[in-house]
Parts: structure tokens; C-alpha cells; sequence
């Protein structure tokens, strides 16, 4: 379960689903992943449930593919000596979007099932069996992205995960963070 809702913060950045009008939410989605391309690291915590106080670190590299809308996010986390490789991969279909993180629900991942991106921040929802849930993640600025993941107990949704990550390439046209 810990490696589960771990391996949902990869997808935090790898999803959206258009509004508005259809040319211009294709360009407002393509737009966001743009920024999300690149290098990426940082601290996270664990902040509710069994696990609660567990501090984790990650590293993840972003891209997008050429022809379609969305993007793939590969890398790893580490909490203590223990590392678990992440993997995301995201893309437009039909109105919303689709993805698993790792090998998705039908193994030991989850499924992205649909999304919104919004300016600089994306929402979408997560399932795997019965657990439902939701990521927010927000590009604070060019170089700062903060990554919330929450699950649904009985009717609300219950943050569990809070990460910061931070740009550490130069993929960004703003100033590069140091690793």
C-alpha cells in the first residue's frame, strides 16, 4: 500500500483534461506538461494513515511525446536506504485523459482514469480496486511544484501525501535550482 500511494505521486504531473473550448484547452493542457518537462527532485512526508511521519525523496525525469498530448514521468524514490523505481505515462484520449503509474491497477500500480488541467495546476483521480483518490499538482512557479495526494474515506477526501519538488536542469526558462 506505502509503494502504492507512493508510486501515485508520479502521476500527479501527468494528467489533465481539456475545458472550454477544444483548440484552445488542447494548447492550455499542452502547454502545462511543457512546463513539467525536465528534472525534478524532493522531499515528501507521509501525513496520515499507518505510515504517517515517513519522510521519502524523490527523483523524476519528465518528457512528452511528440505527436500526442501528455507525458511520461520516469524515476525512483527513496525512503531510508530502500529505493522503488516510479514510472507514469499519461496521454489524451478521446476528451479526457488515461495512464497508469507502474503497471497500473492490474498490477501493482493505479489508474489514472481522467483529469483537468487548470492554468498552472492539474487534478485528476486515481483508482486501484476500492481505493479511490485524487492528486493536485501545482507549478508554484517555473521551478517549484508542490504534489498533494488524497483518498476518499467514506465521503470526503483525506490528504496522505505532501510533496515539494524542485527543477534541477535547465529545461525551464527560468533560473536553475542546484541538486
Amino acid at each position: 500500500m506505502k509503494s502504492a500511494i507512493l508510486s501515485a505521486l508520479v502521476a500527479a504531473v501527468a494528467l489533465g483534461a481539456g475545458f472550454g473550448g477544444e483548440a484552445s484547452a488542447s494548447e492550455r493542457d499542452r502547454k502545462f506538461f511543457q512546463q513539467v518537462k525536465g528534472e525534478w527532485v524532493g522531499p515528501g512526508e507521509i501525513v496520515a494513515g499507518k505510515y504517517k511521519g515517513t519522510k521519502f525523496t524523490c527523483t523524476f525525469t519528465g518528457s512528452t511525446p511528440s505527436e500526442q498530448i501528455g507525458m511520461t514521468l520516469d524515476g525512483s524514490c527513496r525512503v531510508g536506504l530502500f529505493t522503488q523505481h516510479m514510472s507514469a505515462s499519461v496521454e489524451r484520449r478521446g476528451n479526457g485523459y488515461r495512464g497508469t503509474f507502474m503497471d497500473g491497477a492490474d498490477g501493482k500500480g493505479l489508474d489514472v482514469v481522467s483529469g483537468n488541467v487548470n492554468g498552472s495546476k492539474v487534478v485528476f483521480s486515481l483508482n486501484r480496486a476500492s481505493l479511490k483518490g485524487a492528486m493536485i499538482a501545482k507549478l508554484a512557479s517555473e521551478n517549484n511544484m508542490t504534489v498533494t495526494v488524497s483518498v476518499r474515506v467514506a465521503k470526503q477526501l483525506v490528504p496522505v501525501i505532501g510533496m515539494n519538488l524542485k527543477r534541477v536542469d535547465g529545461s525551464s526558462v527560468g533560473s536553475v535550482a542546484q541538486k
